[in-house]
């Protein structure tokens, strides 16, 4: 294995893409190159009609330690900050964005921007010795952008507690936070992994994107937009030829019994 690529793609017959942050003895964490590479690999997946599930993994202890520290030192200006952290925003809405479900799939710790990239995953799965931390607070710096998806997929009061303490929690803390979906020992990851995806093949293509824009759109709108929205969705839905055939084969199969 190639240990000088920041990022390792993947893919199955099936059109599964993992990506993987290869850089373990840096704690994979997310440098200027490695959002770079991450960046381009989803541009070229939003593109890609035969992708069906993406995979975000990491080789060594560490899931994601977050940015590159040294590197943010080494460049002390205001500009090189704001253009850095909207790089990493960028990267972190394109996973939202992309039309297909996106796995997180934790081996080790995941601090910082590292907790940020497992929360803006749709789903997340985790070896059970794995831990969380928003941990910049430790260093004077609250991560406020690694708040933006914690706060809302996590409890707010447990989120400002992990955002003000900078302490870490288990897996399991992380699981009945609703960070995590599913847990599993480090020697059964694999398998686990291999089943969440298997199920996320199995479904239309088409309805999961279009299940997808609509979860995420409607969390931004009063309940009665949001029923509108998606009464829209269900509709565009029901003429696909996904929804008519599932739905005809249901009905003709209950018509014979």
């Amino acid at each position: 294995m190639d240990m000088t690529l920041p990022v390792l793609q993947t893919r199955d017959e099936r059109g599964v893409v993992t990506l993987t942050l290869n850089q373990p003895a840096k704690f994979n964490v997310l440098s200027e190159a490695v959002l770079v590479s991450i960046q381009q690999a989803l541009d070229a997946i939003a593109q890609d009609e035969s992708v069906r599930v993406l995979v975000m993994r990491a080789n060594g202890k560490a899931f994601c330690a977050g940015h590159d520290l040294n590197e943010m030192m080494a460049n002390p200006r205001l500009d090189y900050y704001q253009g850095l952290f909207k790089q990493c925003g960028r990267m972190m809405q394109t996973l939202q964005q992309l039309p297909v479900p996106v796995v997180a799939v934790v081996q080790g710790v995941a601090t910082a921007a590292g907790c940020q990239l497992v929360a803006q995953c749709d789903l997340a799965i985790a070896a059970s010795h794995a831990k969380f931390a928003t941990s910049g607070i430790g260093l004077g710096l609250f991560c406020s952008t690694p708040a933006v998806p914690l706060s809302r997929v996590v409890p707010a009061k447990q989120a400002m507690e992990m955002l003000m303490t900078g302490e870490f929690i288990s897996a399991e803390s992380a699981k009945a936070s609703g960070l995590v979906n599913r847990i599993a020992e480090a020697d059964d990851l694999d398998l686990e992994t291999e089943r969440l995806v298997a199920s996320l093949v199995a479904k239309p293509r088409e309805a999961l994107a279009m299940g997808k824009r609509l979860f995420y759109a409607q969390q931004g709108l009063g309940l009665a937009a949001a029923y509108e929205l998606a009464a829209q969705t269900m509709a565009q839905n029901m003429m696909a030829p996904c929804a008519q055939g599932g739905i005809g084969a249901f009905v003709n199969k209950s018509k014979s019994r």
